[in-house]
């Protein structure tokens, strides 16, 4: 087999990262173990599109979800591409080979009586951390940014005269996200009082913050006030979408604000707003 050329090259040429570069291999190798069913299969060249249905198959009555399965398959049709390209085979047996579909998680969120909650009690300490950690969880949940997001808002980022902040998403693609006046305002007493200059979150030597250090804060205050199995930044994210969807905001101007290159990653929370809908329209209607 020519599994090793394979990784070879998407380790030299193709640079991916070490850990998709071990999950490639580990694919490769259950697929090759499930080949052992077959005899007289000792090169790639007499591996056959019904071959790799039956495998498919296997992966699917072994009670791998629907996103591991394609995530194999995508392994398999990359190096059946690689052995097409490098004239090692004739026919590509993957070609006609189509993926599960997935089926889409609706997002977790925190409802807004728990975040009104959380936000509007004295649940914080009267000091930089305590103000620092409540700053977080508004500048998350009022602007929907991700953690990554956070973590580098630098304060010449804030236009303080139009309520806007500039971020720099995937791809440093920048966009300008809308704040309230009343956020406004505790961002700009945070700075003054403790007199920052470059970042807005830093721990106290004012050293920028670590991704797990925010994510643990956030999960610590969610946990006050919910018991949602996800406690991250991104139901933060989910959440701020979801409320807005529920009080007539445009799905545009969301899809805008969160950074979405297209509306169809926006719309999976219209199916929350539909299912919140669909809740108070069985309790309330008199023949629900």
């Amino acid at each position: 087999m020519l599994q090793s050329k394979f990784i070879s090259f998407i380790k030299s040429e193709k640079r991916l990262s070490q850990y998709t570069v071990t999950s490639y291999n580990s694919d490769l190798n259950q697929f090759f173990l499930f080949l052992n069913n077959f005899d007289g299969i000792s090169t790639e060249k007499e591996i056959t599109f019904k071959i790799i249905r039956l495998w498919i198959s296997f992966l699917v009555e072994s009670g791998l979800s629907s996103r591991s399965v394609n995530r194999k398959i995508s392994t398999i049709k990359s190096y059946f591409k690689f052995l097409e390209i490098s004239e090692e085979i004739i026919l590509n047996p993957t070609l006609k080979i189509i993926s599960p579909k997935i089926s889409k998680k609706l997002p977790v969120i925190v409802e807004k009586v728990n975040l009104d909650l959380l936000l509007d009690k004295e649940n914080f300490e009267n000091s930089f951390i305590g103000k620092r950690d409540k700053l977080i969880i508004e500048v998350f949940y009022l602007t929907g940014i991700r953690l990554s997001e956070l973590i580098g808002i630098r304060i010449k980022d804030f236009n303080f005269e139009s309520l806007t902040l500039k971020i720099f998403g995937k791809r440093n693609k920048e966009r300008l996200v809308p704040l309230s006046f009343n956020i406004v305002n505790d961002i700009q007493k945070f700075i003054i009082t403790y007199n920052l200059n470059s970042l807005l979150f830093t721990n106290e030597n004012q050293e920028k913050l670590y991704p797990k250090k925010v994510y643990r804060i956030v999960n610590y205050y969610i946990g006050k006030v919910s018991s949602v199995n996800k406690k991250s930044p991104h139901v933060l994210r989910h959440s701020f979408a979801t409320h807005m969807l529920n009080n007539g905001a445009d799905i545009n101007a969301i899809k805008e604000i969160l950074g979405h290159s297209n509306l169809s990653a926006t719309q999976i929370y219209t199916h929350n707003s539909v299912e919140k809908l669909k809740s108070v329209y069985n309790q309330a209607h008199p023949r629900a």
